[in-house]
């Protein structure tokens, strides 16, 4: 029976190939119930529960949040995967992954969905920067300048994305691996960042950089939790979905200065 075809886009599922899939993602559901269940009751056997989130998410929220939580819960490990808010979306839907942490601005089709977090986005440039004398800035007046970005991720495709939506491209100077690299950048000159508000507070105590808030409306995210369906999630996965909705994160209205 032919399960794949093979083309020059590459792979896909046959009919049969779709009906087995979804077949595997039951038995593999099921399999991950059953240990979930009978781990309450014996020792020694773990449970895993497979997450897949954005960056601000993974970044910023999860770290402080997850942590009491594995603390309590020593059996369980977390898979957690960062991917782009559409994946993940999709992942969800499919059963890939238990539990999604997204924007709320992609589709969600029926997904199940609780309020995490507010996400916002902002400029960090060095204090002496023509910028910082504003309190407020569109991103359509920031493509002529040179950005710092993050080598790789959901959050710097995202960004880059809004400039292409634009018809522009992002002159990045130096992709890096870290928030606080881009606020040291940032701070000495180097050009100007966008990234999420919290990181830039943490880093402004250390650095030499001014904070700026874009007015775009994407700029501002809603981040959610979300699940195909909340009854059918494991028990570890539920115990871990409870907890990360009962702990949303606050953050304070962004000070310029």
């Amino acid at each position: 029976m032919t399960l794949l075809i093979r083309g020059r886009r590459g792979i896909a599922l046959t009919e049969a190939g779709e009906i087995l899939a979804h077949h595997a993602r039951t038995i593999l559901h099921q399999m991950a119930q059953m240990r979930g269940d009978i781990g309450q009751y014996a020792k020694g056997l773990r449970a895993s529960v497979r997450v897949f989130a954005n960056t601000a998410a993974i970044t910023e929220f999860l770290p402080e949040i997850l942590a009491p939580w594995m603390a309590a819960h020593p059996q369980i490990d977390v898979d957690l995967k960062e991917r782009g808010s559409s994946e993940i979306a999709r992942s969800v839907s499919a059963g890939f992954a238990e539990i999604g942490i997204l924007s709320s601005a992609v589709d969600t089709g029926d997904l199940i969905m609780r309020h995490f977090a507010i996400d916002r986005l902002v400029i960090v440039a060095s204090r002496e920067h023509p910028l910082t004398a504003n309190r407020t800035v569109r991103f359509a007046d920031l493509l002529g300048d040179q950005f710092i970005g993050m080598a790789g991720g959901a959050l710097q495709d995202h960004i880059e994305d809004q400039a292409s939506r634009l018809g522009s491209k992002m002159k990045m100077r130096v992709r890096l691996g870290s928030f606080q690299g881009i606020c040291r950048m940032a701070g000495a000159g180097a050009g100007v960042g966008i990234i999420p508000e919290s990181a830039a507070r943490r880093c402004q105590r250390s650095t030499q950089i001014k904070l700026v808030r874009l007015l775009d409306e994407w700029a501002t995210r809603r981040l959610s939790l979300c699940a195909r369906d909340e009854s059918d999630l494991t028990a570890s996965a539920k115990a871990l979905y409870d907890h990360l909705s009962q702990r949303v994160p606050q953050h304070p209205e962004l000070d310029p200065s």
